[in-house]
């Protein structure tokens, strides 16, 4: 699926990719979608992206979904009041956010996945809702608000959403395939 270029292809892309992934867990067996993931050592050695080794289950991709959901909900409403406040939360940066991703998995570690599980699909809910507070102009238009930097709203929308959801799908199949 191509990026997003209008609120309208954001709902869509949002949407879809975040059926899709759940269709996918809903596949799933119970064991399968509590198990652990089990990559092989040749492919994790082979990956640069932390997140391979990062999550092991999961719940720990579910979460890390909806913490940054939070992010997205928690940047917007403090800007929106005027509290002008970076999309990383202190004391993180675009180039320490990945410890914030292990503060974030570190964190939910005694989080079940029903409870990840209804995290997001609440939080899919309420960011979704917010983008539909936003028009076309305000969420593709880039410097539309001060707060967004160089880019535009939906660029973060977009990357909380229909791309996370992407990262995800790639990951739950990875599981599936090992699994069976």
């Amino acid at each position: 699926m191509a990026r997003p270029k209008s609120k309208s292809e954001l709902v869509e892309a949002a949407n879809t990719n975040f059926s899709k992934l759940f269709d996918l867990i809903d596949s799933m067996t119970e064991e399968e979608k509590k198990a652990d993931f089990h990559f092989d050592q040749e492919f994790l050695d082979k990956q640069k992206a932390a997140h391979w080794k990062r999550d092991k289950n999961l719940r720990d991709v579910l979460i890390h979904l909806y913490e940054w959901h939070q992010l997205l909900l928690n940047w917007v409403k403090d800007n929106r009041k005027g509290i002008v406040k970076p999309f990383l939360p202190e004391p993180y940066n675009w180039k320490t956010y990945p410890q914030m991703n292990v503060d974030f998995w570190e964190k939910h570690q005694s989080t079940s996945y029903e409870k990840a599980r209804k995290l997001l699909e609440d939080s899919h809910l309420e960011v979704m809702a917010l983008i539909h507070s936003f028009s076309n102009e305000e969420l593709f238009t880039k410097k539309y608000f001060s707060w967004t930097g160089s880019t535009y709203l939906g660029s973060y929308c977009i990357s909380s959403t229909s791309s996370h959801y992407d990262w995800a799908l790639k990951k739950v199949r990875k599981h599936i395939k090992t699994l069976r």
